[in-house]
C-alpha cells in the first residue's frame, strides 16, 4: 500500500516502533549493557518530550522537506484519544507528528533519509 494513503496515527504507530529499534541499537553500540541503563538511555531519546524537542529542532533549522512537513502536520493534527500524564498535549502531538514522519519514510523505503533524520535526533538529545 502507498505510504501516502495511511493516516497520521498509523504512520506514527509504525514510526514509534522503528525509532525505538534504531535508538536501542545505537545505545547497545555505545556499550550500554545493563538493562536499567539501557532503558534510561533509550527513554531519554524516545520520550514524547525528547521527540518534541527533536521535531522543534528540525522545524527551526528547516531540515524537513515539504512532503515531510506535511506528514508531520498530518500526524500532529490527528485526533489523539490518549495522552501521557507527564507531558503536555502540544508536545505529545508534536511527538506524534515526529513519529509519523519516521513511519512515512520507513514505509516509503527511504532508509537513507530515515537514518539521516534519526542521526540528527541522536546528536541533539
Amino acid at each position: 500500500m502507498d505510504a501516502n494513503l495511511y493516516n497520521g496515527l498509523t504512520l506514527a504507530y509504525i514510526g514509534d516502533a522503528i525509532y525505538e529499534v534504531y535508538v536501542r541499537k545505537q545505545v547497545l553500540d555505545a556499550g550500554f549493557t545493563k538493562v536499567n541503563e539501557l532503558h534510561k538511555k533509550v527513554t531519554s531519546y524516545t520520550s514524547a518530550l525528547a521527540q518534541a524537542k527533536t521535531i522543534h529542532y528540525y522545524l527551526g533549522h528547516n531540515i524537513l522537506t515539504e512532503t515531510e512537513l506535511n506528514i508531520f502536520k498530518r500526524g500532529r493534527n490527528s485526533h489523539v484519544h490518549t495522552k501521557r500524564k507527564n507531558v503536555d498535549l502540544a508536545d505529545y502531538l508534536d511527538a506524534t507528528g515526529f513519529e509519523a514522519v519516521l513511519g512515512y519514510l520507513y514505509l516509503k523505503n527511504d532508509t537513507l533519509r530515515l537514518e539521516e533524520l534519526i542521526a540528527i535526533s541522536l546528536n541533539i538529545n
